[in-house]
């Protein structure tokens, strides 16, 4: 039976809290095994262990504490597709920034104070039974238009 439109909202929150929270299991644990990740850098990520190994260095904190807010979400149920748009804060300050690669710790401290964000929009799709098939982003990843948080 295909998801309706409250349960793939459920499924996108949920995806997005395992985010917030580091989870990477429970990030995974909502692809289908064949799904494919465009991450909007040229690069596709085909198969569960693909995304995964793409996925690992955020999670591990490499780019420093990621949060994800959600500022809309558009749901086709009927086409099985969601769309957010959204606005990730990175805080590179602290404990937050030890993992960090260096230039990027050391460019977000100096210019930003350790702490910027960026923004872009997923386009999840998903199959019957409401698990992602696609998940692509459209951002700017070689060079974000960093911004100091509000």
């Amino acid at each position: 039976m295909p998801a309706t439109r409250t349960e793939l909202g459920r499924i996108i929150d949920s995806f997005v809290a395992a985010f917030n929270d580091g989870e990477l299991d429970t990030a995974m644990a909502h692809f289908a095994d064949d799904a494919e990740y465009l991450p909007g850098n040229g690069s596709v990520h085909q198969g569960t262990a693909a995304i995964r190994a793409e996925f690992a260095p955020p999670f591990a904190g490499r780019f420093g504490t990621l949060f994800f807010d959600v500022d809309d979400t558009v749901i086709d149920d009927t086409a099985r597709r969601v769309t957010i748009r959204w606005v990730c804060r990175i805080d590179l300050t602290g404990e937050h920034g030890r993992r960090a690669l260096a230039p990027l710790r050391w460019y977000a401290r100096a210019r930003h104070g350790g702490r910027l964000q960026w923004r872009g929009v997923d386009v999840f799709h998903f199959d019957d039974g409401g698990r992602i098939t696609g998940k692509y982003t459209y951002a700017t990843f070689r060079r974000p238009l960093w911004e100091r948080p509000g």
